[in-house]
């Protein structure tokens, strides 16, 4: 790899060099942008017959692409129409730039949650270009690959013809009109409502849902759950009530937009989770209900692509979707590859791309139906979980295959280090559903969980004799393997961490 500076004068093509040229550019904004240059990397070690250079800026210099600090327009420009494909993080100027020089840039945008910019600005830019077809958006590694592949393969789909122009004049006006996409739809310190897209019908032929997001001590991270639910493309009323487990509710919150109500009450069910969801569903006055946690956001078109399949399909309950992982700087996307969920697939195997704040549900199910969720787990570990299979014994779970939820895995997160209460909950869910007992790997899955779970709380004996169970069932069930590594010293804590940078969790 050579870091090169934008005054060394060294040109950036090399006559010689026949590999076709993705150039990566991330700008000059003084946040590091790791995860795209990590990216790049990669795509540079795997495929060796491109050549990958990136302008870096802030940012530590690429380990196995090419890599320059800083480059002057004029280079910039020069080394974008001899690319083969170009990738732009989320600026205006950037963006600009490559489509003056004839391409359609593939765009990463931004994220503030991974330290990379001060606000999301950039990703509702990027939304909204890849909208318009002004760039391709990418989100997560195999995105990325598979796009710049795809660049590679078929060089007509990505070229452009802008109007020309050459000079800072130029540049400066082609981004203005390109940021010109946000004027009446977002203000810059958070996500306003999306104005539907041409066509769609009446917002009265779209039924109203209610959001029930419980919360406790995360103020800040609640506003921004807050702002991207109302940032939802949906056409019809998406009403959101918080519901406050523990302490007073903010009155504040509460707003009267005929669009997208705020309601604040307080849990009048049993502390936790599962007393606040069933507090809001209750609440509730429309036929849909939707969950979100309070910690994690919804992108754009997640309640309309949810809502489209209850309306083709009346007898569905429950629709979930995909998940991105957001941990520390890294993000991982978990997408389920099916569209039909059975009670048998889900004591084989949790599906964590089924998350809770993915939820969409008719509220007759709950209320009439299958029951709320259930308050009886001990410290309402895992009733999402408990739901999912409750709800699948009446009719199969709808998902629809794309990422439309973030999730953040942090410090904060309600049940870190709640080793007894984890171990309590999953032996009381072997006890409610016998069905585990039919169905080896899934019993050995969580066994190995309540193994692991107490090896981390410190009960040597508990976790061998869960471990052996798990092993019993399932010789091959690596989290055994892992609580006697926990029983043996290893900590906890790293482990996790581990899984969780590979957007895995135990």
């Amino acid at each position: 790899m050579t870091d090169r500076r934008a005054d060394s004068g060294a040109a950036l093509t090399d006559p010689a060099d026949v590999r076709p040229l993705v150039l990566v550019a991330v700008g000059t904004d003084h946040h590091p942008f790791t995860r795209l240059i990590d990216w790049a990397d990669t795509y540079a070690a795997d495929r060796p017959e491109v050549r990958v250079l990136v302008q870096h800026g802030a940012t530590p210099a690429p380990a196995t692409a090419e890599g320059v600090g800083l480059i002057d327009r004029d280079r910039l420009g020069a080394a974008m129409r001899a690319a083969a494909a170009v990738v732009s993080h989320g600026g205006p100027a950037t963006i600009s730039e490559a489509r003056a020089a004839g391409h359609l840039p593939i765009a990463v945008a931004r994220d503030p949650e991974l330290g990379e910019h001060v606000d999301d600005h950039q990703i509702r830019f990027v939304a909204r270009l890849d909208s318009a077809r002004m760039v391709r958006a990418c989100s997560s590694y195999q995105q990325f690959a598979a796009t710049v592949d795809k660049a590679l393969a078929q060089p007509a789909d990505f070229r452009v013809v802008e109007e020309p122009g050459e000079g800072p004049e130029a540049v400066a006006l082609r981004a203005g009109r390109l940021i010109d996409l946000l004027i009446g739809t977002a203000r810059a310190d958070r996500p306003g409502p999306a104005a539907p897209p041409p066509g769609d019908p009446d917002p009265s032929a779209w039924p109203e849902v209610t959001v029930v997001v419980p919360t406790r001590d995360r103020p800040d991270l609640l506003r921004r759950t807050l702002d991207h639910i109302a940032a939802q493309d949906y056409p019809g009323t998406v009403r959101t009530l918080v519901v406050y487990d523990q302490e007073e509710p903010d009155p504040a919150l509460e707003r009267a937009d005929a669009a997208r109500p705020v309601g604040v009450l307080r849990n009048t069910g049993r502390p936790g989770l599962a007393g606040a969801r069933n507090t809001g569903v209750l609440a509730a006055r429309s036929d849909l209900v939707a969950f979100c946690d309070d910690d994690d956001t919804w992108l754009p078109g997640k309640l309309r692509a949810q809502v489209e399949v209850m309306r083709a399909e009346p007898g569905t309950e429950l629709v979930c979707c995909g998940i991105r992982v957001v941990y520390g700087r890294r993000e991982a996307e978990r997408v389920l590859d099916r569209t039909r969920v059975e009670f048998a697939d889900l004591l084989r195997s949790r599906l964590t791309e089924l998350h809770p704040s993915t939820f969409l549900l008719r509220r007759a199910a709950l209320v009439e139906g299958a029951g709320g969720v259930n308050e009886e787990i001990p410290g309402s570990y895992a009733e999402d979980y408990e739901l999912l299979l409750r709800m699948a014994r009446r009719a199969p779970v709808r998902n629809v295959p794309a990422a439309h939820v973030r999730v953040l895995w942090h410090a904060r997160s309600h049940f870190g280090g709640r080793w007894q209460t984890i171990s309590a909950a999953l032996r009381w869910l072997l006890t409610a559903y016998p069905e585990f007992r039919l169905v080896p790997r899934g019993f050995a899955r969580v066994a190995g969980q309540i193994a692991f779970a107490e090896a981390a709380a410190g009960r040597r004996a508990a976790a061998l004799e869960w471990a052996v169970a798990a092993l019993r069932a399932h010789p091959g069930e690596a989290r055994a393997y892992l609580a006697a590594a926990v029983g043996c010293g290893l900590p906890a804590g790293a482990v996790l961490r581990a899984l969780h940078r590979r957007g895995r969790g135990l």
